[in-house]
């Protein structure tokens, strides 16, 4: 991976920061009206599953075409478009299987949020903040595991909180790549 593969990311600057706001908005609503439902948990999550992978694909794609490191982006892509599908698919599954589909998907994105971290680790500061994310989504998943019996609304309050946490990594690192992306742009006084 080169400069290229970074100079890609901080283009996309706003896409991290946008997905965080989802994010964001995702566990607000989550928190403020639990009382909305399983249903209307279940195409929230759907369609915060799907605009996560789009973004992700997205970049994967400019990566690839880029000829830069682009796999492990790609993968969590897919598994959160997957996820999605299989939530719009199945509307009426139980509590227990969205559980298990949310925490699937929430450690393999940690995996994947932790190697892109690794790979930015060479070229920008900061990446700890990728890196964390990725820890926070395998913890979350973790959690969801080894509790699947947890009532609904004690599960929509967990899926809130997480929620906003991750959205406040994705923006705090997005405006980090940003700045740095701008500070790389500033010619250096001489």
């Amino acid at each position: 991976m080169d400069s290229m593969f970074v100079r890609v990311v901080a283009s996309r600057w706003w896409a991290l920061v946008l997905r965080g706001m989802v994010a964001i908005l995702f566990g607000v609503l989550a928190l403020v009206a639990p009382a909305i439902g399983l249903y209307a948990l279940i195409l929230m999550w759907g369609v915060y599953s799907l605009v996560d992978g789009a973004f992700t694909l997205t970049v994967a794609a400019r990566s690839a075409r880029a000829n830069q490191s682009w796999g492990w982006m790609l993968l969590s892509g897919l598994v959160s478009i997957a996820a999605g599908i299989v939530t719009f698919a199945w509307p009426g599954i139980t509590a227990m299987i969205l559980l298990l589909v949310i925490a699937s998907w929430a450690i393999m994105t940690g995996i994947a949020e932790i190697a892109a971290a690794i790979e930015l680790r060479r070229h920008i500061s900061g990446e700890w903040l990728l890196a964390a994310s990725g820890v926070l989504s395998i913890l979350f998943g973790a959690l969801l595991f080894s509790n699947p019996a947890t009532g609904a609304l004690a599960v929509v309050w967990m899926i809130g909180v997480y929620a906003i946490l991750l959205g406040l990594l994705f923006i705090v690192l997005g405006v980090r790549i940003h700045r740095w992306d701008r500070s790389e742009a500033l010619p250096n006084p001489t």
